[in-house]
């Protein structure tokens, strides 16, 4: 008798140990839908944003380049004005310099002679 006790007493904590078992199992399937619908709805509001800002982006987007291919355009020409600008201030500062005599020709201007008119 014995025996057919120790059976029975096996038999079931056998059952008690799957019906423990399944109730975690249960119970972290749930945790883990939960979890999920949670995970869904944030990733939606934050999907949701993220399209509204590439929306901004691409938006933007185009009046940048607009903008820059305007730039681009007048870039050539603001080039060539740049490049030109040494010579003229070159050529501004020659026509103000008095013009230098020769050295070893004498000249020096007269003191005291200035035009009294």
């Amino acid at each position: 008798m014995s025996t057919v006790l120790l059976v029975i007493l096996t038999v079931v904590e056998i059952v008690a140990l799957v019906a423990v078992l399944a109730l975690f199992v249960i119970l972290i399937t749930r945790r883990l839908r939960s979890l999920a619908e949670t995970l869904g709805e944030v990733s939606g509001v934050v999907i949701g944003a993220i399209q509204g800002d590439v929306f901004l982006v691409g938006a933007g987007a185009a009046i940048l380049n607009r903008k820059l291919n305007a730039i681009a355009k007048v870039l050539p020409l603001l080039a060539e004005k740049a490049e030109s600008l040494p010579a003229k201030h070159a050529q501004a500062q020659n026509a103000q310099r008095p013009q230098a005599q020769p050295a070893g020709t004498g000249w020096r201007p007269a003191i005291g002679t200035q035009d009294r008119g």
